[in-house]
């Protein structure tokens, strides 16, 4: 599994500021309130009060403090130095010590409640819950790294570094990852691990192992194709492979081992380490069983449809044959009605 799973430009954007800020994350993340100002009015010099208001409103935005305060954008340095009533912003290149910085880096920490990622109860709240997105979901790892830093920044937790946040969310996957693959192989008999891996081998004279040929599905709709379609099924019910905890596990997680033993090679497979390849067939045996069976309604159901359809058209084809016959018929019997109903032909003369 990669540990280094972003790309060099998110790593580049990872908590600085990409762009200016839109006017609405200006009135949200930095806007000065009486809180604020109180914090901000104690400290010398414009500089320093300057400083400590894009702190405090990057560490809200970013989710990190900055070692250089000129990396704001203009609008930013514009709209809190309006709020400061400060008439320049060039005093802010004045903010330089960084003795100073640190201060109030932990003083905003102290007043606004914000905690460093290493803090162990940050750990174990990220840890469960990430963990709850990992069991129940299959993400990628770089969508799981956003909602990890989303998360972060809703707690109030400072941001750490970019390789730091993948290792945590490497490493958490890969525990989710064993934690499947250990509870689907440890609900098999012996017995049915031994067919698992019999899957894999190619049969003396053959091409193709047991599971190449299981997953081959058809592929034509005619009455020998249905035929092979229902030995396909008998064929994978006998294996009798039903994951007992398939109830606790979420199905999606299932599916993906199954798709991923759909497309890979039996090589591929053999090379896996032995619970993940005893969960990776399982889980293919498990859901092979449905597709399976629709797969042959299907074929049954278009074989109905194909039958009713013909007949249809012979009985259109027999209406048609029979169309001149019955025509002529109500030909004669129209002649007859006129002739009795014809008043002046007297009754003794009709026939």
């Amino acid at each position: 599994m990669p540990v280094q799973f972003l790309t060099e430009e998110q790593r580049t954007n990872y908590g600085r500021f990409i762009a200016e800020p839109t006017p609405a994350d200006l009135s949200r993340y930095f806007y000065l309130d009486d809180s604020d100002r109180r914090n901000i009015a104690p400290k010398r010099g414009e500089h320093n009060r300057l400083g400590f208001a894009i702190q405090l409103t990057s560490v809200r935005y970013l989710g990190r403090f900055l070692d250089d305060v000129r990396q704001v954008p203009p609008i930013v340095l514009s709209t809190l130095a309006q709020q400061l009533d400060l008439e320049e912003t060039d005093c802010i290149d004045s903010y330089r010590d960084q003795h100073q910085r640190l201060r109030h880096v932990e003083e905003i920490c102290q007043n606004y409640g914000y905690r460093a990622f290493t803090e162990p109860t940050v750990g174990f709240r990220l840890t469960r819950w990430l963990y709850a997105q990992c069991w129940t979901g299959t993400d990628r790892p770089s969508l799981l790294f956003e909602r990890a830093t989303a998360w972060l920044l809703a707690n109030k937790v400072i941001l750490p570094g970019a390789s730091l946040l993948e290792r945590f969310i490497s490493r958490l996957r890969q525990r989710v990852e064993k934690r499947l693959w250990q509870c689907i192989s440890q609900s098999l008999t012996e017995r049915q691990q031994r067919r698992m891996e019999d899957l894999l081998r190619v049969p003396e004279g053959g091409r193709r192992s047991q599971l190449d040929q299981l997953r081959i599905g058809p592929t034509q709709i005619s009455g020998p194709s249905l035929v092979r379609a229902l030995e396909r099924l008998s064929k994978i019910k006998r294996y009798g492979i039903v994951i007992p905890y398939a109830g606790s596990i979420p199905p999606n997680r299932i599916a993906s081992l199954a798709r991923f033993a759909t497309r890979a090679k039996a090589g591929t497979l053999n090379r896996l380490p032995e619970q993940r390849r005893l969960a990776t067939l399982a889980a293919f045996m498990h859901t092979l069983e449905a597709s399976a069976q629709d797969d042959a309604l299907t074929i049954a159901d278009a074989l109905l449809h194909e039958i009713f359809n013909n007949a249809a058209k012979a009985d259109q084809k027999a209406r048609l044959r029979s169309i001149h016959d019955l025509d002529s018929a109500a030909t004669l019997l129209a002649d007859a009605c006129n002739l009795l109903l014809n008043s002046e032909i007297p009754d003794t003369e009709v026939r």
